[in-house]
């Protein structure tokens, strides 16, 4: 696990593109401060001395000090405005850099070394983790900026008057600025962890219960997660109970020692001025002085008390950007593929060292334009066939060539760039048609697009939309019915126009009428094509197949067309007929 120290250094060399940013808001900052510590001062001397030379019977030019308090007040709104400005701006750019960064790293690792992470899970890490990074800029590096800097001036400045008053602020200044918040870092760093880690899971069963709600309702098992969320929420309010708690006690240990600082300069300034080493207006001065000098370390308490939520977010952003990809990317160019041909042999693959064999010794020829059918029960190991052939899981032995190369020598997404896939999932982002179509192609031209559309019968329902290819289709496609959305993914796929298509059973789940028309959309992808289907339906071996070859336990064990499995009657046409008898019932 990542030490704290590790951990800040790393965000900061994150954050290098940003240095200009920090660096003036840290500057600006720290003028504010300090405009409002020569404010306070001013107005102390001016006030004592105005009542010093009223007292006297004394005229006094009260212009010059009165122009310095202006000064300073007009320095201190406005700077704080531009400290807001610019320590805004810089956190803006660098969280929008830092989720591109994020997000730059994880691609690579789906979905094998993402699938330990709940969908939840990930999404609090892209936004809420990243979010509570920024407390890294503007909680922790900006104050302890401004207090180094804040209480170098006020000392200094304190030391032409007299070094005992200068050592005492310094003192309290150093009590409040590095010891009160090592121990308010040591109080709040457990309630800290535990409330982004239990934030976290609140998010992931919210997530959860919103997407199988109804699996929830049909098993009576809703009530049991509304507690389980609602346990969840109380032991955030309880660790934020805690952290609030700690914060009053920081900010009253703060008051404590601006305080005792004020009284000790005082009893200094109070020997000062009856020794006449001091003017009596100037102790009201140096005693707001000192009281405003802790506006400089009065944020580190509670800034500190926070870093463990800081840290235990950035440890979890570090966690999903250290993991290695399953296949990493190479910077050595792909091979040119001589054809669009796909060959396995003795290809096996399992997912864990444990684990059992999920394919066992596949051998597989699709020449280029042959459509080969790959039927089997669930879990014999179809989907384990695409993962190995889009290189999102290696395999341990065997040989698979793509194109008359071996599919090792190819960039992961140059393969992906070869191959299109219709599978049962199809995911649509919340985003219009027009944006979910060009997923394909970025910089496909309109015409293109209506083409790919109209050769899936999909162009005819959006352009009787309102809106048309600009309609959004809601998170996960939920404006549109199973059928529209696997249509939308077979546009996607023609408007791709890559040499090989694999089907992962892409009518399932489709009532017969929508399986009908998404059948004769996929004939026309079809065409041209190099093929590998993925089902168990009839109806689909009943286009253009050339080979059928039933899988079982990550096993080839049957070979053949389709007519022949059926007249013969083997473990295949068994299998269908049972399939098909059911599904007539």
């Amino acid at each position: 696990m990542l030490d704290d120290l590790t951990i800040l250094g790393r965000l900061l060399r994150l954050s290098r593109r940003y240095w200009t940013w920090m660096a003036l808001g840290a500057l600006l900052s720290t003028l504010t401060m300090l405009a409002n510590v020569g404010l306070m001062a001013m107005a102390g001397w001016f006030i004592a001395a105005m009542t010093v030379a009223g007292l006297a019977g004394a005229l006094m030019n009260y212009l010059l000090p009165a122009a310095f308090i202006r000064l300073f007040a007009i320095l201190r709104t406005g700077g704080r405005y531009l400290e807001r400005l610019v320590t805004h701006e810089a956190t803006f750019r660098l969280l929008s850099e830092l989720r591109v960064w994020f997000y730059a790293h994880v691609e690579p690792l789906a979905p094998a070394q993402l699938q330990r992470h709940r969908g939840g899970d990930l999404l609090t890490r892209i936004q809420a983790d990243i979010d509570t990074l920024q407390h890294a800029y503007l909680r922790v590096l900006v104050p302890v900026l401004v207090a180094v800097a804040g209480a170098a001036a006020v000392a200094a400045l304190l030391g032409l008057y007299s070094r005992s008053m200068a050592l005492v602020v310094l003192i309290s200044l150093l009590a409040c600025g590095v010891l009160l918040p090592l121990v308010m870092r040591a109080a709040g760093k457990r309630s800290g962890e535990n409330l982004v880690a239990t934030r976290a899971a609140l998010r992931v069963a919210l997530v959860d219960t919103v997407q199988g709600m109804g699996e929830l309702r049909v098993y009576g098992a809703a009530q049991r997660q509304a507690q389980a969320i609602e346990a969840l929420t109380a032991q955030i309010c309880a660790e934020q109970t805690r952290l609030s708690r700690l914060s009053g006690i920081s900010e009253g240990a703060v008051g404590l020692c601006a305080s005792g600082a004020m009284w000790g300069s005082l009893l200094i300034g109070v020997a000062l001025v009856g020794r006449g080493a001091l003017q009596a207006p100037e102790l009201p001065m140096l005693a707001l002085l000192v009281l405003a000098s802790f506006e400089a370390v009065g944020p580190l308490p509670l800034a500190f008390q926070r870093l463990g939520e800081t840290l235990a977010a950035a440890r979890r952003v570090f966690e999903i950007v250290d993991a290695q990809p399953q296949i990493p990317s190479t910077h050595a160019p792909s091979p040119q593929p001589h054809d669009s041909s796909l060959t396995m042999r003795g290809v096996r693959l399992r997912y864990d060292t444990q684990a059992p064999w999920a394919l066992d010794g596949v051998d597989l020829d699709l020449a280029p334009g042959r459509c080969v059918a790959i039927v089997g029960p669930s879990g014999a190991g179809k989907t384990s066939i695409v993962r190995v052939a889009l290189r999102f899981w290696e395999y341990q032995e065997g040989e698979i060539q793509l194109g008359g190369h071996d599919l090792r020598s190819y960039r992961p997404e140059d393969v992906r760039r070869l191959v299109a896939v219709v599978s049962q999932d199809t995911h649509l982002f919340n985003a219009t048609i027009i944006e979910n179509l060009r997923l394909a192609a970025p910089d496909a031209s309109e015409e293109a697009i209506v083409r790919a559309a109209r050769a899936a019968q999909i162009h005819d329902f959006i352009a009787a939309l309102p809106d048309g290819y600009a309609t959004e289709v809601g998170e996960v496609g939920v404006r549109l019915s199973a059928g529209q959305a696997r249509r939308v993914a077979i546009a996607r796929a023609l408007l791709k126009d890559a040499p090989i298509l694999l089907l992962d059973e892409p009518t399932e789940n489709l009532d017969p009428q929508t399986e009908r028309a998404v059948l004769e959309s996929i004939e026309r992808l079809m065409r041209g094509r190099t093929v590998l289907l993925i089902t168990h339906k009839l109806a689909l071996l009943r286009q253009r197949i050339d080979e059928v070859l039933v899988l079982e336990q990550g096993r080839i064990v049957e070979r053949g067309t389709n007519a022949e499995r059926m007249r013969r009657r083997q473990r295949y046409a068994g299998h269908q007929a049972r399939r098909s008898e059911s599904a007539e019932e």
